[in-house]
């Protein structure tokens, strides 16, 4: 923070004006964003700094983005349409909707009945 200065003396500054810095042990941090997506973020180094009375936290680490969209084969919809004789755009709509196989089948088999 201020270059040639001692880092424990710093951390006693701190600590004499009410602030305090605490490493975090952690292996990994998720942050839900509001599209749905994620943002992972893996062997992170996690800081908690009390400043003025409020807490915020510094995190850094190899990142990596997810998505919220179900990821669909090709081979999950020919299954689905195998099994339920339904169209193949029929069988990817439930899938998205459903995000699993067995339950996009169950689902296609009730309404065919």
């Amino acid at each position: 923070m201020f270059p040639g200065m001692n880092p424990k003396k710093m951390q006693g500054m701190m600590k004499q004006m009410g602030n305090s810095q605490e490493e975090i042990p952690s292996y990994k941090v998720t942050i839900e964003k509001t599209d749905g997506n994620k943002i992972v973020i893996e062997n992170p180094s996690v800081q908690k700094i009390k400043m003025q009375g409020q807490e915020t936290f510094q995190v850094a680490g190899e990142t990596r983005e997810e998505s919220s969209e179900p990821e669909i084969s090709d081979e999950d919809v020919q299954t689905v349409v195998e099994k339920t004789g339904c169209s193949e755009d029929e069988a990817r709509q439930s899938l998205e909707k459903t995000g699993d196989l067995a339950e996009s089948i169950m689902e296609l088999s009730e309404e065919s009945e």
